[in-house]
């Protein structure tokens, strides 16, 4: 009979994991430069921090809305999924009144002068979890209140979250969500709103791989969670990069669940894939001479994020080679693509031992994506954990409600496999 302890215990420091991934990272969400970590956090982050203003990096003001909103009306849909953090925003119901004139040399995008880098978790308080995180929560509840999962039911709370006003926290939203409520808006149905990877590129995130994986574990086999990880992606993201993570990152966080060895199950499945032929040292220096990655014609674009190495990733070879901040700034990009951030993530797991605190800091101080980069690389950590600190959890600033929900969507979640 297949151990039920061992499966409740790692699904619910999985998702602990998550939540303290994200939270550690949100201080330092999309600092391109290590030495503006460095800088601002007196030499690196070391636990929960607030956000700061200003970020010295920042390019969300001015990130484009563009709902329908008569078509909305018409429909009576709600279209305003921004509320207050509108005035960072260009959008068609709100003039921004932000000057952006200048450029920052990491990213190469327009960007406002240093005062009004807004940053993109601004008013966030240590310990608090982002947008991302929450809407993960989203699916928990929907899943609690159901007792099983249920498409529809998760439609209507996304729908719910985002447009009642004072729920959502956090300014940054990604691109999905604004393009998905841009369909909506749009008369699209709810469960086709998804935008395509292939239209838009940065669709194609991690930010697609953290509700999917957490969905899997409802599964009894990784190849059910893979079913399972790919129809709920699919609700919000349309991309083939993150299909093929999916399939790498379903079945590894199956097997860490089970109990088998971590380090040497995450080499082997870092076999599987292949690291990006592009650097990314090259890939950032292409964004800065394009002056955005929005700049880059399509085709070209598509060869950047899609040309991979012939041999096998060699996990114990990069260990072995290079430092962190080689791999992780240099090798490899600290941007939003799974093709860039699995091979990332699955080196940090092991170059930290499945250190869960550890693994999460690196990540953390690593920069770009870390926030959603984070959370996948806590389910993994976290997956393979016998523990996990007190203090990181009872850090978190909603833990109580999170041991609620973690505990019950555990519970749920080893019934539904068979456990």
């Amino acid at each position: 009979m297949r151990d039920r302890k061992l499966r409740k215990k790692r699904i619910q420091n999985a998702l602990w994991g998550l939540f303290i991934g994200d939270a550690l990272a949100m201080p330092v969400h999309w600092y391109y430069n290590p030495d503006n970590i460095k800088k601002d956090f007196n030499g690196g982050v070391t636990t929960y921090e607030a956000a700061r203003h200003p970020h010295p990096e920042s390019f969300m003001v001015g990130m484009g809305y563009h709902p329908d909103v008569e078509n909305a009306k018409r429909l009576g849909r709600p279209y305003d999924i921004l509320h207050d953090h509108v005035r960072f925003y260009s959008t068609s119901y709100h003039t921004l009144d932000i000057d952006r004139s200048e450029t920052e040399t990491e990213h190469g995008n327009p960007t406002p002068a240093i005062k009004d880098r807004f940053h993109y978790h601004h008013g966030l308080k240590a310990g608090d979890n982002t947008l991302g995180a929450h809407l993960l929560r989203v699916l928990l509840r929907s899943i609690l209140a159901n007792g099983r999962y249920d498409q529809q039911l998760f439609i209507d709370g996304f729908i719910d979250y985002l447009t009642t006003p004072g729920q959502n926290r956090d300014p940054y939203t990604e691109i999905y969500i604004r393009r998905w409520f841009e369909q909506y808006t749009r008369g699209m149905p709810p469960h086709a709103c998804a935008e395509l990877q292939r239209r838009s590129w940065s669709i194609g995130s991690h930010g697609g791989l953290i509700r999917p994986l957490a969905t899997s574990m409802l599964a009894g086999s990784p190849y059910q969670g893979v079913g399972l990880a790919i129809e709920h992606m699919n609700l919000t993201h349309r991309s083939e990069n993150n299909v093929a993570a999916l399939s790498v990152l379903v079945p590894l966080l199956h097997e860490l669940l089970s109990g088998h060895d971590a380090e040497r199950t995450t080499i082997e499945f870092g076999r599987r894939i292949r690291m990006p032929k592009v650097s990314g040292e090259d890939l950032f220096a292409r964004y800065r001479r394009a002056g955005g990655p929005g700049n880059i014609p399509y085709e070209e674009m598509w060869q950047l994020h899609t040309a991979l190495e012939d041999a096998p990733m060699d996990i114990p070879h990069l260990i072995d080679a290079y430092e962190d901040e080689s791999v992780t700034n240099n090798r490899l990009a600290t941007a939003c693509y799974p093709e860039h951030g699995l091979p990332m993530m699955l080196y940090l797991a092991v170059r930290h031992r499945f250190d869960l605190e550890g693994a999460l800091l690196a990540n953390a101080n690593a920069g770009g994506d870390n926030v959603h980069r984070g959370m996948v690389l806590g389910l993994l950590v976290g997956a393979a954990a016998d523990r996990v600190p007190s203090s990181l959890t009872t850090g978190l600033v909603d833990h109580a409600a999170l041991a609620t929900e973690i505990e019950g969507f555990a519970e749920l979640a080893v019934a539904s496999a068979g456990f």
